[in-house]
């Protein structure tokens, strides 16, 4: 079942973000999705099997200036290791497409670090294409 996440949550979510490699998440998760939750642009979906969270994804709309159609941009997006390769993923993302278009969004991406080979195959079958270039900037606090 896909709904909407929690604040109850947070602890499955936390350790399927461990699963990507964001550890210690636990300590601001709460705040975070306090954050998400409450802004109309985000939506922060999970996957609910037996009682238990075993996937989620992070949606943002960015409103665009430009174009006719918003973009979403998928910000986290895991199935727990255990159950991967079960179809979660696939409908998940399929959920994300759909609650896109219902939003007039135009399209949607996902940055996905080139280390997620299995991911990116993933992302192809969906039928995302490769967008070369893509530039981050840390900024100091």
């Amino acid at each position: 079942m896909i709904r909407v996440a929690k604040l109850e949550d947070r602890k499955d979510i936390s350790k399927l973000l461990m699963q990507l490699g964001y550890p210690d998440t636990e300590f601001f998760i709460k705040e975070n999705m306090e954050r998400l939750l409450a802004d109309p642009n985000e939506e922060l979906m999970v996957y609910e099997a037996e009682g238990r969270v075993t996937a989620c994804i992070s949606l943002h709309y960015i409103p665009q200036l430009g174009m006719k159609g918003d973009i979403a941009s998928i910000s986290y997006f895991v199935v727990d290791s255990s159950i991967r390769s079960k179809g979660i993923g696939k409908e998940l993302e399929e959920f994300a497409s759909a609650s896109s278009r219902k939003r007039g969004c135009d399209s949607i991406q996902v940055h996905c670090h080139s280390r997620r080979i299995d991911a990116h195959k993933f992302y192809e079958r969906q039928g995302f294409k490769e967008a070369p270039k893509y530039f981050s900037k840390m900024l100091d606090k």
